[in-house]
């Protein structure tokens, strides 16, 4: 089963950046299919961006696209969410998804890390 660590949450003002990575282990990191998710407190977990396993398409969710990028490093089995101009909506825990591409599928969730937009 994929161990996963995310790093690089933490508190930033409104406008600021911050860029999250979450590290693989354990598994042929180029099997899986990598997402990102967030909670806010009193709300549901929603999927925020998605990048294959190959990194040939990404997907966003619309609250963040044009300001958070996704992207993957196969070979030092890492995933990036670069979050550029942070509001305080974006305030949440932040977890990182692996799904694999094989058959069975098999999935894990890392452990989360917070993210906190305020001045």
């Amino acid at each position: 089963q994929v161990q996963l660590v995310e790093s690089g949450g933490g508190l930033v003002q409104p406008g600021g950046s911050l860029r999250l990575s979450c590290a693989a282990s354990g598994v042929t990191f180029s099997n899986y299919a990598m997402s990102w998710y967030r909670q806010a407190p009193g709300k549901e977990r929603e999927s925020v961006a998605r990048i294959s396993a190959t990194g040939g398409r990404t997907d966003y969710a619309d609250s963040v696209k044009g300001r958070f990028t996704i992207s993957r490093d196969n070979a030092k089995s890492t995933v990036i969410l670069q979050m550029n101009s942070l509001k305080p909506e974006d305030t949440a825990v932040y977890y990182c998804y692996a799904r694999s591409i094989t058959y069975p599928p098999v999935d894990s969730w890392g452990q989360g890390t917070q993210v906190t937009v305020s001045s």
